[in-house]
């Protein structure tokens, strides 16, 4: 009797939305299609872009035999980033899905491994790794900077992790430990690959979040339920630039109000979600009263070091 065939390796659906990003997302595309695992779909969404963003997406989709395909909203309207990679899911034939954003670059071994990790870990819904923040890439740039999945970046913990990695963590402990209720740096959104069975129970990303905080959004949807395997390897560059969303927006008025939006739904979803753990919901009724009364936080925060409280037994 013949040998039984091995089964065939997993179909991983890639997601790139973009807007405007003719300067970077042939380099982004090109990411993908180097990998040296095959068994890929791409799914480039244009979520409006007015510059040859979308020219170069359809060139390539027509060039790749099917497996590149280019998709837009109807009328080619600006939805913002969650409804765009709603429409790349639901057009997704993958059982992984893995997403990068139209400025940054996947390192060519980053879907082998994952897929890997995944296959080793069947509990696990979601892997994240290291990143590469990215300033190399403009001649004359700052040093590149590898960071982890809840490294602390500042204060006088800079350069501690709240994680211990290669290991899977269950939820809500990942809540507990990164941003905005730990301190440790989230997972970059294109280190990351899910399940499909993941996205379709949370219902994947929430579509009044155009822009900001609508990675953080999807996050704790994940976190607060489901298990995910930290690795310490790194799998994405992400790109550091002035035009990015994150750093044309961030000082913005725009940007506090997409904040206290973001806090008012966690306090929903922690609700609705029934979970129960202390140091989630003070940590977000501290959130909260930051949000909503900064000078009394101040004068809280001042109170608590005098009287020998400032710093948490535990660092998140």
């Amino acid at each position: 009797m013949a040998d039984p065939e091995p089964p065939a390796p997993p179909l991983v659906s890639c997601i790139i939305i973009f807007l405007d990003e003719e300067r970077y997302l042939a380099e982004a595309i090109e990411s993908i299609v180097a990998q040296g695992y095959r068994n890929w779909e791409l799914l480039l969404v244009d979520d409006g872009s007015s510059d040859a963003s979308g020219e170069i997406a359809a060139t390539y989709a027509r060039e790749s035999n099917g497996q590149i395909r280019y998709l837009t909203h109807p009328d080619r309207e600006n939805r913002g980033m969650s409804a765009s990679r709603n429409l790349g899911i639901a057009n997704a034939q993958g059982e992984l899905i893995a997403f990068l954003d139209g400025d940054d670059s996947w390192f060519p071994d980053k879907l082998q491994r994952q897929v890997a990790l995944l296959g080793e870990h069947p509990e696990a819904q979601m892997v994240c790794g290291a990143t590469l923040y990215w300033h190399q890439w403009n001649q004359g740039g700052s040093a590149d900077r590898l960071v982890r999945t809840g490294d602390i970046l500042s204060g006088k913990d800079a350069g501690l992790s709240l994680l211990e990695p290669d290991r899977l963590y269950r939820p809500p402990e990942l809540m507990k430990r990164l941003y905005p209720i730990g301190r440790g740096v989230t997972p970059s959104m294109s280190g990351i690959m899910v399940r499909r069975a993941l996205l379709d129970a949370i219902g994947g990303f929430e579509e009044s979040f155009r822009g900001l905080f609508e990675d953080q959004v999807f996050r704790a949807k994940v976190f607060l339920g489901w298990p995910v395997y930290v690795s310490s390897d790194c799998f994405d560059r992400y790109r550091q630039h002035g035009e990015s969303c994150w750093q044309s927006t961030r000082a913005t008025p725009g940007a506090r109000e997409a904040r206290s939006r973001y806090l008012a739904w966690l306090g929903r979803y922690v609700n609705r979600s029934g979970c129960r753990d202390s140091v989630v919901r003070s940590g977000l009724r501290r959130l909260v009263l930051r949000d909503r009364h900064p000078r009394l936080a101040m004068v809280l925060r001042g109170l608590r070091a005098r009287l020998g409280g400032g710093r948490r037994a535990r660092l998140y």
